[in-house]
């Protein structure tokens, strides 16, 4: 009986970190990979990434990386992607799919747009809903993915077989996965994760810039430890996601300042009603959501 061969021969993953990273190693536990090349600027998160047995060999070079890829996962930071597709392109096999795991989308479509002069039938859109504030291979583990949804985005250029292998991909990380339209997205992210990452940096950078700031963090509870968590992810991510995703966080700071401020006014005016209405509608919506 000849031996089944898994879902990809030769992965390629530029940027080895927590999510490129947890893919390899899930795929891995899934034999459902053959070799994995990692790509990076970081010559010694890429040797780590070997010894631990994430991938089996890197490049620097992301032209040479990509080279005989059946699949290229790009996992950096959206303002990075660009220039890893000019790179890569002229490089990548005919059948080659491409995938990111980028938290805008319409930003990385355009780029794509850009380098190719149009939507390659091969290119799959994608965003993994899932992460912790840690970074780097080292953080990267298995389970990451499991019960946690993925977001496909295909285009109408987008080819079936293509949409297909990359949903099945990351079917056996253990994750949902659904489509949603580009924009759809990214009005989503903006509300429910971009939105709440801008407000814990924002908060403890100024609590940080306080002349007592040592005795404020010093009684700091675990509220202000659970909401500030995600303060400490990748800065420069964080920064590239404000930037592509602009229009619709910008909307979405607008809505939440208004609400901030009469928040404020209710505050201001001894208003106890007001202040309890809005506490009150908070913790039935919160107390009806299922998060996992």
């Amino acid at each position: 009986m000849a031996e089944k061969l898994p879902l990809i021969q030769r992965l390629c993953i530029i940027g080895v970190g927590l999510i490129g990273g947890s893919l390899a190693r899930a795929l891995r536990e899934a034999g459902e990979v053959g070799e994995v090349i990692g790509c990076g600027r970081g010559e010694a998160n890429l040797q780590t990434a070997v010894r631990l047995g994430v991938i089996d060999r890197y490049h620097l070079d992301p032209a040479r990386a990509v080279a005989g890829a059946d699949v290229v996962v790009i996992a950096v930071p959206l303002g990075a992607i660009e220039p890893v597709l000019r790179t890569i392109v002229p490089h990548l096999a005919a059948t080659a799919i491409i995938t990111d795991v980028g938290s805008a989308k319409s930003s990385v479509v355009a780029d794509v747009a850009r380098v190719y002069g149009q939507i390659p039938p091969n290119f799959v859109p994608g965003h993994p809903i899932a992460g912790t504030e840690n970074s780097g291979v080292e953080a990267a583990f298995a389970t990451l993915f499991q019960r946690r949804r993925v977001i496909l985005t295909p285009l109408a250029e987008t080819a079936a077989a293509a949409h297909d292998l990359i949903k099945r991909m990351w079917e056996l990380t253990g994750a949902e996965v659904v489509d949603m339209g580009v924009h759809h997205h990214d009005a989503v992210l903006a509300a429910t994760s971009h939105l709440p990452h801008l407000l814990a940096y924002t908060l403890v950078d100024t609590l940080a810039r306080l002349d007592d700031r040592a005795e404020i963090f010093r009684y700091a509870a675990g509220g202000f430890r659970d909401f500030t968590r995600i303060a400490s992810s990748d800065p420069t991510m964080w920064r590239d996601i404000c930037v592509a995703n602009r229009e619709q966080l910008l909307e979405m700071i607008a809505l939440f300042n208004a609400d901030l401020a009469q928040l404020a006014e209710a505050i201001r005016d001894d208003d106890h009603a007001a202040i309890l209405a809005t506490f009150q509608r908070a913790k039935r919506a919160r107390d009806n959501l299922y998060l996992e």
